[in-house]
């Protein structure tokens, strides 16, 4: 059995190798083939049930040429003294805890590994199941990327603030102002890892003159990570953390300053799709920011499990009027390249880590 491990290890290398030429970060130009690539989709829900990375592919067609994979971290726990005989599926159905689940991250790598060689390559496995709360999470990574050489190229999406949610964690929520998410955004730069971060951006019905509160610690957290690359989920934004009075001011902050250069948004969620295309004025601003800023947005659907092909394009569908009103070339860069160019770049640089830091048995030498 070892010796086999070791050479599906070297085969999982050798060909994620030669598929990780980037073309935006070597200096190529993007190909624009497809609708967009999913920079935020789950495989599984909030009780580890979902659909196999073969089904996305059928989700996907053609429209979508490649997508990350990850799982959702958390287990809602069925309670039987608080829903009886109904088992709840999602994190609103009870008031049971919710737990983390570290299995997660076994499932996504050993259904990753089942695909062809061919279909691996349109996925950007992420690892998900750790508490980043707890000053062990790094380690949990590392042993992750020890245990699935050749697999994962990113960590998240993971959760600090989020609306609903955190009160619900079984020993209490995560915070921006714990060293342990320090230790996790430090391990993730010196892999390569791309980390895909979800944290309101304001507190839930926050007044205006508490709006910075969350914003000025997670801006804190980020400038101490410049090596790192962080993807804010949502632009912050949830279903009921509508966009604060300085939303796109708190965006701009952040793009527009040089030491934050690594920090990326995301704009997945139909429930975040629905305050950008809430009538003109909010589109044609939201499309001058992506112009202006065309490099540092992503495009994810957040769609949990998806099977239905006309469900899971319905979010592309909802921004159409922000196709409308971007250039071609912001357009092509939010919908496919950036996504192209930063899940390229993490392939190489953790395929190297991995290759310096396994023993030669696992990397294939």
């Amino acid at each position: 059995m070892r010796r086999r491990s070791g050479s599906c290890a070297a085969v999982v290398f050798a060909a994620l190798g030669a598929l990780a030429a980037p073309s935006a970060a070597s200096g190529q130009s993007c190909a624009v083939k497809g609708d967009f690539n999913d920079s935020h989709l789950h495989m599984t829900n909030y009780i580890q049930e979902g659909v196999t990375p073969a089904k996305l592919l059928e989700v996907m067609g053609e429209r979508v040429p490649r997508a990350v994979l990850f799982g959702i971290p958390l287990q809602q726990q069925w309670s039987y003294t608080l829903t009886g005989e109904f088992a709840p599926t999602y994190y609103l159905d009870s008031d049971a805890p919710l737990y983390y689940y570290s299995f997660t991250d076994a499932v996504i790598a050993t259904s990753y590994l089942a695909l062809p060689q061919a279909q691996r390559a349109r996925f950007d496995p992420m690892i998900t199941g750790f508490n980043p709360a707890d000053m062990y999470a790094a380690d949990h990574i590392r042993r992750v990327l020890t245990t699935f050489p050749g697999v994962f190229e990113g960590i998240g999406e993971f959760s600090i603030h989020k609306e609903f949610v955190s009160s619900k964690i079984a020993g209490g929520p995560a915070s921006l102002t714990d060293p342990a998410l320090d230790r996790i955004l430090d391990f993730a730069g010196q892999v390569g890892l791309v980390v895909i971060f979800h944290n309101d951006i304001v507190m839930p019905f926050t007044k205006r003159q508490n709006e910075r509160a969350y914003f000025d610690q997670a801006k804190a957290v980020l400038s101490r990570h410049p090596n790192t690359v962080i993807i804010w989920a949502h632009t912050g934004l949830g279903r009921v953390v509508q966009p604060p009075s300085q939303h796109l001011q708190f965006l701009e902050e952040i793009l527009s300053d040089p030491k934050l250069k690594n920090i990326y948004f995301d704009i997945s969620w139909d429930e975040v799709a629905k305050y950008i295309v809430r009538d003109d004025r909010t589109v044609a601003a939201t499309a001058d920011l992506l112009n202006r800023h065309p490099d540092r947005f992503l495009l994810g659907t957040d769609w949990v499990a998806p099977t239905d092909p006309a469900k899971y394009f319905s979010l592309y569908d909802m921004y159409k009027p922000l196709w409308a009103k971007l250039t071609p070339e912001a357009s092509g860069d939010v919908r496919i390249c950036n996504y192209q160019r930063l899940f390229d770049g993490a392939r190489i640089k953790v395929r190297a880590w991995e290759r310096a830091n396994l023993p030669a048995q696992k990397t294939g030498g």
